[in-house]
């Protein structure tokens, strides 16, 4: 009996210590996990540049479409497609030959008409002696000079048909009003040609300077007449710095552009503005038709800069979670005013100096406790470049 007493003991002992073992074993079970360790990054302010880009459309200085004046069969062709002309470079040539018979017509009825003021004037100088010596009536004087004064409107009228004659056969050759490129020619020699024809001889085109056409919204505009100092709009024009231009390949032309000119007023359908910036091409590489991007330069001297990943959307609001002094996250909006490839520019929503998540926010929410690590800004942003 006692050294079943004993047993007893010992087996109640060793359920006594299994059972404070497990309940040990729940609890640490049951402990909540440690904070995250997240990169936390210091929110400072930097000096730069980004860029607005707009689509465009590119336009030669002048695009003139070369047509005949005059109907007729084109006679000669003296440029190639493509080809490189002078202002006053012959063009075309269309057959002048009824043209040069009209001009000899209107100067032979010139002729004639001249003859007329010499007989009536002849006429009138018999008339001036017998009516003064009262031989004639002086009704017959009258009758005299009338006929003068409509030889001499008779000659002014052959004078002018003569003059619309030249402009005729002037007309016969075509030469090139501004100095650019030929486009594609549709007509070919022996072709007949009339001034309703609807398609033009050529298109010329001159691409000294290209335009480059592009629309600005409501919005843009008052931000960019709030932006650049001036009180005139073309003062605010001057006022600001060279765009770039930005071609089919996504390679950008070596030469700046100037702003220019706005258009007059909104497009009441699109509800936009139309701006033009020009760009020399002395080299010709731009033709009228490229298309492209407009960069537009937004200088900072010093804005709150801050890493695309650290944000997050909702509604159409952007987010970053800010570290408190208890080192529990809050999410706050913030206001973008420009980026680039890794960076967002912040006018509105954080201070120099803030804490934010840098990454792995994914799985964050307000009041989330974390261990933060901290990154250097400079050394970030020596690693990728604004």
């Amino acid at each position: 009996m006692k050294i079943f007493g004993k047993t007893r003991i010992i087996v109640l002992m060793a359920s006594i210590i299994l059972l404070q073992n497990c309940t040990k074993a729940a609890e640490g079970a049951n402990a909540a996990p440690p904070p995250p360790a997240l990169p936390v990054y210091t929110v400072i302010t930097s000096p730069a540049t980004v860029y607005q880009e707009f689509p465009t459309a590119l336009e030669g200085k002048n695009n003139v479409e070369i047509r005949s004046q005059v109907d007729g069969y084109l006679d000669k062709i003296y440029v190639e497609e493509g080809a490189y002309v002078r202002a006053g470079q012959p063009l075309f040539k269309i057959d002048s030959r009824s043209y040069g018979e009209q001009m000899n017509m209107a100067s032979a009825n010139l002729q004639v008409a001249n003859a007329n003021i010499q007989k009536a004037k002849v006429e009138v100088d018999r008339l001036e002696p017998l009516v003064a010596a009262k031989v004639v009536s002086d009704v017959q004087l009258r009758t005299a000079k009338a006929n003068y004064a409509a030889a001499v409107a008779a000659a002014s009228q052959a004078r002018a048909s003569v003059g619309n004659a030249k402009i005729n056969v002037g007309f016969t050759t075509i030469t090139a009003p501004v100095s650019g490129y030929i486009g594609r020619i549709p007509y070919k020699k022996g072709s007949l040609i009339s001034r309703t024809d609807p398609n033009p001889l050529t298109l010329l085109s001159d691409i000294s300077e290209i335009y480059a056409y592009f629309s600005l919204s409501e919005l843009d505009f008052i931000a960019f007449q709030n932006k650049y100092p001036g009180a005139t709009l073309n003062e605010k024009l001057k006022n600001m710095p060279l765009v770039d231009l930005v071609i089919a390949d996504n390679s950008t032309y070596p030469e700046k552009g100037r702003m220019s000119i706005v258009d007059g007023q909104f497009d009441k359908t699109t509800g936009a503005i139309s701006v033009r910036a020009v760009f020399p091409n002395a080299n010709g590489v731009l033709r009228t038709g490229n298309t492209g991007r407009v960069r537009m330069p937004q200088l900072f001297d010093k804005t709150l800069v801050i890493p695309q990943e650290s944000t997050y959307e909702i509604q159409d609001k952007t987010y970053v979670y800010v570290v408190g002094k208890d080192k529990k996250v809050t999410g706050k909006p913030v206001k973008i005013s420009g980026k680039t490839d890794s960076y967002y520019f912040i006018s509105e929503g954080l201070s120099v100096g803030d804490k934010i998540v840098f990454t792995g926010i994914g799985a964050l929410k307000d009041g989330v406790a974390i261990q933060p690590k901290a990154i250097s800004s400079d050394s970030l942003l020596k690693a990728r470049p604004l």
